[in-house]
C-alpha cells in the first residue's frame, strides 16, 4: 500500500478546488508519476516541497493550473467501446431526424473530449452519413477543462499507435493524411468541430439555434472522477444543457443512480440517459430487433413509447 505524503491534503484540495476532482490517498502514487516534470522544473526534491510552493510561492496560482493539467486523465481512443456509436446510428440519429425534420438542425456536445478522439469519431461518422443529413445544419462542440488537451485536439495530429486504437484502415485512409510518423485529421473533419476550454462546473454552453439546447451530449468517463458535490453540480448543468427529448451519453461503467429526478435510463443502450420531464418517464422494454423493422425500432427507442409488435 502506498503511503501518501504528509502534504497529500494540499494536492487533494488543489485538485478539487480547480477541477472538482476527488482524489483518494490510495491514488497518491500518481502524484510522483505525473508531477515529476513539474518537480524538476521547480527544483523540488520531494512532493512536500512542491506542496509548500503551492501554498506560498508568488506564482502559486499558475503552478496550481500546471499541477491540475498534469493530474488529469486524458485517456481516449477513436470510436471507444463501439456500441454507443452503433446505437447512435441505429436508433438515436433516425429518431432525431424525425423529431427535427422541420428545422433540420442538430447540436451535439462532446464534453471532456481529452485529445479529441471522441468528437472526431462523431464527425467522421456523420460525414460518412452525408446522404442522410442532406440539407441539415450540424453543430458539434468539443470541450475539455485542460487547455493543453484542447490545443492538441484542435491540431488533430496522432501517432501510429493512437490511430490504431479504434480506427479501421478504411477510415484512416479516408479521413487522415500521413506526415512522417504522424497522422493528421482531414480539414473537412476538423472544420466540422468547434473546440473550447470548458469545465463541467461552469454554466452550460448555449447550443447554436433557436432552443439553445443540445440534442446529444457525450460526457463519458468523466463523472466518475468528480467529488460528490461537484458531480451533482455537473449533472444538474448537463440537464439544463440538454433538450427535453435529447440524449445524454455517459460511460458504460458509470450510472446516474440517485438522480432519478433528472434522468432516466434510455432504452437505446447502456450509458444512454433521457431527461426527466414533468411526468418522469420510465424505461420501457423494446422488443428484440427481429420483431421490428429498422424504422419502428428507432422510433420506439427515441420516443420511449412501447411499440406495436407483429
Amino acid at each position: 500500500m502506498t503511503v501518501p505524503p504528509a502534504s497529500f491534503p494540499v494536492f487533494e484540495q488543489v485538485l478539487r478546488r480547480n477541477a472538482g476532482l476527488k482524489f483518494s490517498p490510495e491514488k497518491s502514487y500518481l502524484l510522483t508519476a505525473r508531477l515529476s516534470d513539474i518537480m524538476a522544473r521547480e527544483g523540488c526534491a520531494t512532493l512536500d516541497a512542491l506542496a509548500e510552493r503551492l501554498v506560498n510561492a508568488p506564482h502559486r496560482h499558475v503552478l496550481e493550473r500546471h499541477v491540475v493539467e498534469a493530474m488529469l486523465n486524458h485517456e481516449s481512443f477513436f470510436f471507444r467501446d463501439r456500441t454507443p456509436f452503433t446505437e447512435l446510428e441505429a436508433t438515436v440519429y433516425p429518431g432525431l431526424r424525425g423529431a427535427r425534420a422541420a428545422r433540420r438542425h442538430l447540436s451535439i456536445w462532446s464534453a471532456a473530449c481529452a485529445g479529441g478522439q471522441e468528437p472526431y469519431s462523431l464527425a467522421m461518422q456523420l460525414i460518412e452519413q452525408q446522404a442522410d443529413w442532406q440539407g441539415w445544419r450540424i453543430d458539434l462542440l468539443a470541450s475539455d477543462i485542460s487547455h493543453a488537451a484542447v490545443i492538441r485536439a484542435e491540431k488533430g495530429e496522432y501517432s501510429q499507435f493512437e490511430v490504431q486504437r479504434g480506427l479501421s484502415i478504411h477510415r484512416l485512409l479516408r479521413h487522415f493524411t500521413q506526415d512522417a510518423d504522424k497522422w493528421i485529421v482531414s480539414k473537412e473533419v476538423r472544420d466540422s468541430i468547434r473546440f473550447e476550454r470548458r469545465s463541467l462546473l461552469q454554466p452550460p454552453p448555449a447550443a447554436p439555434g433557436r432552443t439553445g439546447k443540445f440534442d446529444i451530449i457525450f460526457a463519458r468517463n468523466v463523472l466518475m472522477y468528480l467529488a460528490a458535490e461537484e458531480k451533482a453540480q455537473a449533472i444538474q448543468m448537463l440537464r439544463r444543457a440538454l433538450a427535453d427529448d435529447g440524449v445524454l451519453i455517459i460511460g458504460a461503467a458509470e450510472t446516474l443512480f440517485g438522480y432519478a429526478d433528472l434522468f432516466v435510463q434510455h432504452p437505446a443502450c447502456r450509458g444512454f440517459y433521457a431527461p426527466v420531464l414533468g411526468d418522469a418517464p420510465s424505461a420501457v422494454e423494446i422488443p428484440p430487433s427481429g420483431e421490428l423493422n429498422e424504422k419502428e425500432r428507432a422510433e420506439a427507442v427515441f420516443l420511449r413509447a412501447p411499440p406495436a409488435t407483429h
